[in-house]
């Protein structure tokens, strides 16, 4: 399996709301043990085992609009058919801490996503939808999603991180409704 954070690769952007995805599959490689990070596909793979299944975790350093090189460069190279691959990603239409997994689905204006199925010629993978909120109006979505996570954010998207991290082998073991669940009672339980 494929699963990708999105994010951008600018050290003086690691903390932005738009990066959750990078920091979502940090969080999952620290807890189940994976390898260290290494240069490959354009970004830094990480490989590792979770409930019995490989798993290659990807973050591409081609910059969010470009992540579909980096990401279909990795797919081609193993083989792996579309439902193989899920995109971890920064979710404005769903609160803060909120989590929801789909297959397939509109790119709903996140350019890494765009990216993605442009490159992989299908919008058929699986996504998880990681819920940072919206800034109330358009216009000031850009600076939002470039922007630092408020300090205030930092116990929900710590609990967030932790609970994914957690309930990763639901994901690997092709159990969405689980994943979501576990995340929810986890996230729930602290706050």
């Amino acid at each position: 399996m494929l699963w990708i954070g999105l994010g951008n690769p600018e050290p003086g952007m690691a903390a932005n709301r738009h990066n959750i995805g990078f920091m979502a599959l940090d969080a999952i490689t620290a807890r189940h043990g994976f390898s260290p990070w290494r240069r490959r596909f354009k970004g830094v793979t990480a490989e590792g085992t979770i409930a019995g299944h490989r798993i290659l975790a990807l973050k591409p350093l081609t910059y969010m609009n470009a992540s579909g090189e980096s990401v279909q460069e990795a797919a081609a190279f193993y083989k792996l058919p579309i439902e193989a691959i899920t995109a971890f990603h920064d979710e404005l239409d769903l609160a803060p801490g909120k989590v929801r997994v789909k297959q397939g689905g509109g790119a709903a204006g996140h350019n890494g996503l765009r990216s993605m199925d442009r490159m992989l010629g299908t919008q058929n993978y699986w996504r998880v939808r990681l819920g940072i909120g919206h800034p109330g109006s358009k216009e000031r979505v850009l600076g939002y999603v470039l922007g630092d996570f408020a300090k205030a954010d930092k116990p929900w998207l710590e609990t967030l991180l932790d609970a994914v991290a957690d309930a990763a082998p639901f994901l690997a073991q092709g159990k969405p409704a689980d994943f979501m669940t576990r995340v929810a009672l986890l996230t729930q339980d602290n706050g």
